[in-house]
């Protein structure tokens, strides 16, 4: 079943490579969606696809690229909506 998914990290996750790992795991698991950094020092994160694929990434995202602390990973499942074409940092 497809679903939309809102990931809020933090912790030590910008400049550590963050958005574009996350852009390559995404893609490898065929989701679709936006990583973007924010002022307060997170990552966001709005990813669609087939539930387990996003429950997968959901897993690295806990975990992060090699030089990150990820402290906290909020999400929130939402409706699928099916209004992207591909997974991008912004």
């Amino acid at each position: 079943m497809k679903r939309r998914i809102h990931i809020t990290i933090t912790g030590k996750v910008q400049s550590v490579s963050f958005r574009s790992e996350a852009r390559l795991q995404a893609r490898s698991a065929y989701l679709k969606g936006w990583v973007k950094n924010n002022p307060s020092g997170t990552v966001e994160i709005t990813a669609e696809g087939e539930e387990e694929d996003i429950k997968e990434f959901l897993r690295w995202c806990a975990r992060g690229p090699l030089n990150s602390i990820v402290e906290k990973v909020d999400h929130e499942w939402q409706p699928y909506v099916g209004e992207f074409l591909q997974f991008q940092a912004v």
